[in-house]
């Protein structure tokens, strides 16, 4: 008797060792309680999430989601995405509560839970200015490198297919810095970038007279913050202290610090 008893307690120990992990991975749904808001973000990707000198992690969007955290008492969480192909999976599965970073909503509507539209953005081509390509028709043939996981890729499938067959090669990387690095040293002879991460890079990282921005863009998009679908109380949470920082004018102060970059002109005022 004893020794059956002995055996459930230990059937029944392992279930709880096996159900217990899976438990505590399952944050999907937001916990008020916690006080963590744990950002989802592209830690190469500036002007909008990345590392000062300092070692520390700021940009637009870095500095949007303190100062929501600061306005509710959260501790603010930053999480760097292990790729930005992996997104998704990474909000599905609750190691983040959103994903915050330079974000299109075009052609992803129904992928998550969004806030409402905060920037208006571009991809544009970025070459050499010595390369002689000057339009997009002139890529023809060309090395052209875009980021994994990147919304251009859909246009690039879809009503810019002519533009992409045009090309001699077409890669995907994981970052931006890569693709910059591959420009400089003629891996490639192009790359398909959102304007103001091509703006920093060349105010930043490269001199203007070396590399240039084509004047045709590749298409057009708004910046959204991405929920999981069903986290409605985070999600309204968020916006309404956004909304208070758009009225009292704390949005656009943050947007100045990265004018240089096209922040303040793209800014979507509300």
């Amino acid at each position: 008797m004893k020794s059956r008893i002995y055996a459930i307690f230990i059937i029944c120990l392992m279930l709880f060792l096996m159900i217990a992990p899976i438990r505590a991975m399952d944050t999907s749904s937001y916990n008020a309680n916690d006080n963590k808001f744990v950002v989802g973000f592209d830690s190469e990707f500036p002007p909008f999430g990345y590392k000062d000198v300092n070692g520390e992690y700021t940009g637009f969007d870095i500095e949007l989601a303190k100062e929501v955290c600061k306005r509710n008492n959260w501790t603010f969480v930053a999480q760097p995405l292990s790729g930005w192909a992996a997104k998704e999976m990474e909000l599905d599965s609750g190691l983040i509560d959103c994903i915050w970073s330079e974000l299109t909503i075009n052609g992803r509507e129904n992928d998550y839970l969004w806030s409402k539209p905060y920037f208006n953005s571009s991809q544009v081509v970025v070459v050499k200015s010595n390369s002689g390509i000057e339009k997009l028709e002139d890529l023809k043939g060309k090395n052209v490198e875009v980021q994994e996981g990147s919304s251009v890729l859909k246009v690039l499938d879809g009503e810019k297919k002519a533009l992409k067959d045009s090309f001699g090669s077409f890669s995907l990387i994981h970052d931006y810095n890569t693709g910059f690095m591959d420009l400089a040293t003629g891996v490639c002879d192009a790359i398909i970038v959102d304007i103001p991460s091509a703006k920093y890079q060349l105010v930043e990282k490269n001199s203007t007279n070396g590399y240039k921005i084509l004047e045709e863009q590749i298409a057009s998009e708004q910046y959204g913050i991405g929920f999981k679908k069903g986290n409605t109380e985070l999600k309204n949470q968020v916006q309404a202290t956004l909304d208070e920082m758009y009225k009292d004018g704390t949005v656009e102060k943050i947007a100045d610090k990265y004018k240089q970059y096209g922040i303040s002109d793209g800014l979507i005022k509300t």
